[in-house]
């Protein structure tokens, strides 16, 4: 039987994509020279070389163990959740591209339809341990309880509130639908790497209100964040002096309230489509 990519690949694609989205300036995220109180750009560049090695070897441990691998090397090099969305998201991806050749989101559904209660205990194990911000609690299958549901279920719970959750029982409809292709389309026209994943961001913001601002503020100042991102893209393409403007207003206003305004989940799902347009692109 055909295997997909070497564990080496797959850890330096995982590491290139996070680093990229990083690296590339969105408004109201970390990046260079623009650090939040708690987490610095240094913080999530430590974060994205830890997370390799656990990544790489998703195909042979499985999506929960690998998760829960990631996010503990992740905190032996920093204090911070830097990092838990993207590991969520990254790992059923790096499981797929190291189980088959060829197109992941095929490998994906097959991966994502294979999860178990196993998979479940460690990756509530890995949520425990990052601790996110606004994380509360739920009556059913609560992260901080046993419980015998696989992780495909217990995601299909939380997928109302929740995109990465929606993500995993949607077979990655965001990330497939509007990240990878903004990616691409930005990248035809001659952008950076850095210009796509910004574009991807701003793209999915604008469509998909982002949930971390949800559980921190509300619905309605996450659709109110959203509307804003489409006014910035229709303020002129990428690269033009409008544009910069436009993205530099939206910074200041994201950044008002320290960072929970911050679009974290948009940027999760930026990193997640740069896994995939690496592995496709290689």
């Amino acid at each position: 039987m055909s295997r997909g990519l070497g564990a080496h690949e797959i850890a330096a694609f995982a590491q290139e994509a996070c680093v990229v989205e990083v690296s590339a300036r969105k408004p109201g995220n970390v990046s260079p020279e623009r650090d939040f109180e708690d987490t610095a750009y240094e913080d999530f560049l430590l974060s994205a070389v830890a997370i390799g090695p656990a990544l790489g070897r998703a195909a042979e441990t499985g999506v929960g163990e690998a998760v829960l691998a990631a996010v503990e090397a992740t905190r032996r090099c920093v204090q911070a959740n830097t990092n838990l969305g993207i590991v969520l998201l990254l790992a059923p991806l790096a499981c797929a591209a190291g189980r088959e050749p060829g197109p992941v989101r095929a490998a994906l559904s097959r991966v994502l339809s294979s999860l178990s209660a196993a998979d479940t205990r460690a990756a509530y194990a890995a949520i425990r341990l990052a601790n996110p911000g606004g994380l509360g609690r739920v009556p059913t299958h609560d992260v901080r309880d046993e419980t015998k549901a696989t992780l495909g279920e217990v995601m299909a719970l939380a997928a109302e509130r929740d995109t990465i959750a929606r993500e995993y029982v949607t077979a990655y409809d965001v990330t497939f639908r509007l990240a990878v292709p903004a990616i691409r389309e930005a990248r035809a026209r001659g952008g950076s790497r850095r210009t796509a994943a910004a574009e991807a961001y701003l793209r999915v913001l604008s469509e998909v209100p982002d949930t971390l601002i949800a559980r921190k503020e509300g619905a309605a100042t996450a659709r109110a964040v959203s509307a804003r991102a489409a006014e910035v893209l229709r303020a002129g393409p990428a690269g033009s002096a409008a544009r910069a403007r436009a993205e530099e207003a939206f910074d200041g206003e994201l950044r008002e309230r320290g960072n929970r305004l911050n679009p974290g989940t948009s940027a999760d799902l930026v990193a997640a489509a740069l896994f995939v347009a690496l592995v496709e692109e290689r």
